[in-house]
């Protein structure tokens, strides 16, 4: 069975996130989302989310767009993530990183070098990216 990853912050669902995972459940019969932990999103994005792990892990569940998700490592430990769900596809986002290259690099490094990893298209990211989204959100309640 292949089974694919995905990872995000998913602060605030939106038809691009959809889209995404749309697009990943499309690549094989079973679809795990790891949603990033609070202290790893504040540290990639320099800003803490607007919505906590917990929430964010009930609304994509709510969503009902994959077969489970699941809060990531705790100390950022994706590998053994990845390895215990016996994941053969990792999808990345138009605008996510890695590079497909370092993160090949990297599964290698772990022995886990047979993971395909794919990047999907964007789904209108001048409309439905979360840094716009959030900026929208904020001019609005500085109204």
């Amino acid at each position: 069975m292949k089974k694919v990853a995905v990872f995000g912050t998913f602060d605030i669902l939106h038809p691009g996130h959809i889209n995404f995972l749309r697009q990943a459940r499309s690549l094989g019969q079973y679809l795990l989302v790891i949603v990033a932990r609070d202290k790893f999103v504040q540290q990639a994005k320099t800003a803490p989310p607007i919505n906590n792990e917990q929430k964010r892990l009930s609304t994509l569940r709510r969503a009902n767009l994959m077969d489970k998700a699941i809060l990531g490592s705790k100390t950022h430990n994706y590998f053994r993530t990845l390895r215990s769900n016996a994941i053969t596809t990792i999808a990345l986002g138009y605008d996510q990183k890695p590079s497909i290259p370092i993160l090949k690099k990297e599964l290698k490094i772990h022995q886990l070098k047979n993971i395909a990893v794919k990047r999907l298209r964007a789904f209108k990211p001048n409309l439905f990216k979360s840094s716009i989204i959030k900026l929208k959100e904020m001019r609005l309640n500085a109204k």
